[in-house]
């Protein structure tokens, strides 16, 4: 099965070229941004091995999609979609910090407060929950933006606009925006019989200072999803929730003894796991959009990006 897990295109006006965990973003002319989803799967913070079938496809796919439908509330930086694993946008200077909303006490959250943390970046979190219960109101835990290799880390509102990261104005509309596209995402889950867990956005100036929306959007990869249905039923009986998000690749690699700490070895992916996630992927992208998974032609996918992005650039 043909993935793309490393591009390396040189298109017209090309400035430079930014290979983030998953995407590749090409900077074209100081003023378009080209940005290819790979297949490359990434967890705690380290990027597997292997690449997983159409995973990229799906991804750009959601995120374009929830931009479209979110674009009334929150401009975006989106112009185009040339290719299913491409988006091209506006070039953007990125804010230092990913706006974490979190609506139930799941994941990290859930992690801190097992070890007995009642406040996660700043914002207290009440006595008495219990993993996956709902908070009484969404809460905000930003995280500093990592480079390559590292890891994000919490960041409470105070540091961020004590250091400066952020400015006062900046940071209110940032999170004014952050609210209203979880509001929203938690509106078209529910329609789709789905809980929007937890999420992250990330947000940039253009160069006429507009504040947008960019990268991906309401994603297995930057958000976490549970089946409605049998929700509080499995609340009330202590059983973990149905979730729709990479959480599944997560604890098989902490069932292998891998949670990307000094010293661990990747556990090896055979060709039928790699398979097996795909499928998840995909079943993600058809509960998550409503829409039927069209698979793109990978018999060569380097080509098919390369010739549908120069068409566009023309």
């Amino acid at each position: 099965m043909s993935t793309i897990v490393d591009t390396n295109f040189n298109f017209p006006n090309q400035k430079n070229i930014y290979k983030g965990k998953v995407r590749e973003v090409y900077n074209i002319n100081d003023e378009q941004l080209v940005m290819v989803a790979t297949d490359r799967l990434s967890a705690f913070d380290v990027v597997m091995p292997k690449g997983i079938p159409y995973k990229g496809q799906i991804l750009n796919q959601i995120a374009t999609k929830m931009m479209k439908e979110t674009e009334d509330l929150v401009p975006n930086w989106l112009v185009a979609t040339p290719d299913p694993n491409v988006a091209v946008g506006h070039l953007c200077e990125p804010f230092k910090v990913e706006m974490v909303i979190r609506g139930y006490m799941s994941g990290h959250a859930a992690r801190e407060y097992k070890a007995g943390k009642r406040m996660l970046c700043g914002v207290a979190m009440p006595e008495g929950m219990k993993e996956n219960d709902k908070f009484p109101e969404p809460i905000i835990t930003p995280a500093t933006k990592a480079e390559m290799g590292d890891h994000d880390e919490d960041i409470s509102r105070e540091d961020i606009l004590k250091k400066g990261i952020v400015s006062d104005d900046d940071y209110i509309v940032l999170e004014d925006y952050t609210r209203k596209l979880f509001q929203r995402g938690t509106e078209i889950a529910a329609a789709r019989g789905l809980i929007l867990v937890d999420t992250k956005y990330e947000f940039g100036k253009t160069k006429d200072g507009k504040i947008v929306l960019i990268d991906e959007i309401h994603t297995p990869d930057s958000s976490r999803y549970f089946y409605a249905d049998g929700y509080e039923e499995r609340q009330n009986s202590g059983e973990s929730q149905k979730q729709l998000s990479k959480e599944f690749v997560r604890q098989w690699l902490i069932a292998n003894d891998f949670q990307g700490l000094e010293g661990q070895t990747v556990p090896v992916m055979t060709d039928d796991y790699i398979q097996s996630v795909s499928e998840r992927y995909i079943e993600l992208y058809e509960n998550i959009t409503g829409d039927t998974f069209v698979k793109g032609d990978v018999s060569d996918i380097q080509n098919r990006i390369e010739k549908n992005v120069l068409e566009y650039l023309k």
